[in-house]
């Protein structure tokens, strides 16, 4: 299940997409109709397209105070598109990255990303300094993460009709190579509509995505 945290009293996600630079002048673009994206599922009776969208670059990953591809995570915008007249749940939703190989990686929390930034800084750092080496002091954390967490995570509980919602998931790719979304997907399930009845699941292949990017 996805879990929200404390925001989600909010009801639904506010794009709040602000830029990793000293001032955070600039986000993603507003979000499309999810139909219009390149790695998308629509179902058409459903009257529901959701679209994936890796920030699989050091350029994009620019919005963030934090670069997660150094850390081994991947960021994943969603968007989600319900053009019927109902709205759509996503209370219980699970959203899961599958690899090639078929490990299921749920959605990483904040806490999942510092540990990994603190592993990786506990120790400090040996800097050799003419004859001598100085050991700096190991990192503290800062609060970027949670507060890109935050600002970017997707947290829309519900869909309204004739409504685009969009956010981030952030998914650990550590070990998957250097093509994690060669071969790989994106599963939702347990969307359910205003009557509690679940959707037919959304599956996004990544492979769509990857044939629109520059060799």
């Amino acid at each position: 299940m996805i879990r929200f945290r404390s925001f989600l009293s909010l009801g639904f996600f506010v794009a709040c997409l602000i830029a990793r630079s000293s001032a955070f002048e600039h986000g993603p673009a507003a979000a499309k109709d999810a139909s219009t994206y390149p790695a998308v599922d629509i179902h058409q009776d459903e009257h529901v397209a959701i679209a994936a969208e890796p920030y699989n670059t050091e350029e994009k990953v620019k919005i963030f105070r934090v670069n997660y591809l150094e850390h081994q995570f991947l960021p994943i915008r969603i968007i989600i598109t319900n053009s019927g007249d109902r709205p759509i749940s996503l209370n219980d939703a699970r959203i899961n990255f599958i690899s090639a190989h078929g490990d299921r990686i749920p959605a990483a929390e904040p806490d999942d990303v510092e540990r990994r930034i603190s592993l990786r800084d506990k120790e400090g750092a040996t800097v050799p300094v003419g004859p001598i080496h100085i050991h700096t002091k190991p990192k503290t954390p800062n609060g970027k993460v949670e507060q890109d967490f935050s600002e970017f995570e997707y947290a829309a509980l519900v869909v309204e009709p004739h409504t685009t919602r969009a956010g981030f998931l952030f998914y650990d790719i550590q070990g998957l190579g250097s093509t994690p979304l060669r071969g790989a997907k994106l599963m939702l399930r347990q969307i359910r509509d205003a009557d509690g009845k679940e959707l037919f699941y959304f599956e996004i292949p990544f492979d769509k995505y990857l044939q629109t990017q520059p060799q």
